[in-house]
């Protein structure tokens, strides 16, 4: 059984959306924060793939389709932006301060934590992007000199948390203007951050939009100075 479905081309599209359908249908069912359908995704995957003895090259091997389609989803987020522009003509500069901030924040943390936990250089750089998207964050490591599997895992773990505690934590901090919400959604927790913030709101899930693109590009440039000063 594991040799046929691992010379099957779409066998980790399948456990993929399976993985995912199933967790939309428990986050409809329970409708809990801590109910994400990226994550209960990834807890379904990893232990299918071992019952199967199917390695992790194999699994990608067929779900890389689904990869190609990061692309054109984060281009089609520019359609709530474009749909609430004058909300954002009427914020930009609180809007470009706020996405500056937040990818300073995230650049600042992982310094932090790299003095405190001892980092290699290879470590911290690998690290860096954690807050952009996978399309771009995966790049920047590389040309870093990080480890980009890596990367890749810490993106999707800031990604799923941001959309898991970004809601609570703009309670907890008595956070209500949309504009604010989405800056800090899409900024510290990409696309699966952005989505959260469409469920939040229309003016949200703009703002949210924005700040991939604009996050992702000033993570490109921050990341290089970072990455000479430890």
């Amino acid at each position: 059984m594991s040799e046929f479905l691992s010379q099957s081309a779409y066998f980790g599209v399948l456990v993929s959306i399976a993985g995912y359908g199933l967790g939309a249908l428990l986050r409809k069912k329970f409708k809990s924060p801590l109910i994400n359908p990226l994550l209960i995704s990834i807890i379904l995957t990893i232990p299918v793939l071992l019952m199967l003895h199917i390695d992790y090259e194999t699994y990608y091997s067929g779900a890389q389709y689904l990869s190609w389609l990061l692309t054109p989803a984060t281009v089609a987020l520019a359609v709530p932006l474009y749909e609430q522009f004058e909300l954002l003509k009427h914020n930009a500069a609180a809007v470009i301060a706020g996405i500056i901030a937040g990818v300073l924040s995230s650049l600042g943390s992982v310094m932090g934590l790299a003095v405190l936990f001892g980092f290699s250089h290879e470590e911290f750089v690998t690290f860096l992007p954690k807050s952009i998207t996978t399309a771009i964050g995966m790049g920047v490591s590389e040309e870093l000199g990080g480890i980009v599997p890596i990367t890749a895992g810490v993106i999707i773990i800031t990604g799923v948390l941001g959309n898991i505690l970004g809601e609570l934590v703009l309670k907890l901090f008595r956070i209500k203007e949309p504009v604010a919400k989405g800056i800090a959604l899409g900024t510290s927790a990409h696309a699966i951050g952005t989505a959260k913030a469409m469920e939040l709101g229309e003016a949200e899930g703009a703002m949210s939009s924005l700040s991939i693109a604009v996050s992702g590009i000033i993570t490109v440039a921050g990341a290089a100075v970072f990455a000479n000063l430890y």
